[in-house]
């Protein structure tokens, strides 16, 4: 996990829910991840509807106004908070994740200007359900060095430990499993697999 070592003292970020402020139709644009500066560090990466994340960047251009929101890769984000960088361009403060989150994808962080272009992005936040458990649809592939591993719909990758038995690269699969917060994987996002099986036809 990334710890963030700073104290959040500098323009904090005004934690506001989804359900208590309707984003702007102008925030619904689409991420696209290879244009926008790494958010660099949020904690926690993984946790269920409703977790508070802390989010803490230094890169981000220096903007007016910069806004802080959610949203998943090729798809639309939420504003969810607001408010101004430091006089060095730092960004601080919180977020509520959305309690209309999916636990079948990763959401990423997104910071984003005055008239809501993206122009940062944030690792993977993985949401969990109330049992720590989590859903991925994707392909087993032949990358992992210690461990099992495999790319979801969004090219993430994981490596998977637990109940792998009879899996093998290029199979179809979807999984139920547990995040692993120590692994020996040295990939990824580690897996602990609890259920897995085809995709529904």
């Amino acid at each position: 996990m990334i710890q963030i070592a700073r104290p959040l003292s500098y323009a904090a970020l005004l934690s506001l829910s989804m359900l208590a402020l309707a984003p702007p139709a102008e925030a619904q644009r689409r991420v696209a991840p290879d244009s926008l500066r790494m958010i660099q560090e949020i904690e926690p990466l993984h946790g269920s509807r409703g977790t508070v994340v802390t989010v803490y960047t230094e890169n981000l251009p220096l903007q007016a106004r910069v806004h802080v929101g959610v949203g998943a890769t090729r798809t639309g984000f939420e504003a969810l908070a607001e408010g101004k960088q430091g006089m060095w361009g730092e960004v601080s403060g919180t977020i509520s994740i959305p309690e209309t989150a999916p636990y079948d994808r990763a959401l990423m962080i997104v910071a984003f200007d005055a008239i809501f272009a993206p122009i940062g992005l944030s690792d993977p936040f993985h949401v969990t359900r109330p049992d720590g458990t989590l859903d991925r649809t994707g392909r087993i592939t032949d990358e992992g060095v210690e461990c099992l591993a495999m790319r979801d719909g969004d090219e993430f990758l994981y490596t998977l430990v637990g109940n792998t038995e009879g899996l093998s690269a290029g199979d179809p699969i979807v999984v139920t499993a547990r995040m692993v917060e120590m692994s020996t994987c040295q990939q990824g996002t580690t897996l602990e697999v609890i259920e897995a099986h085809p995709p529904a036809s």
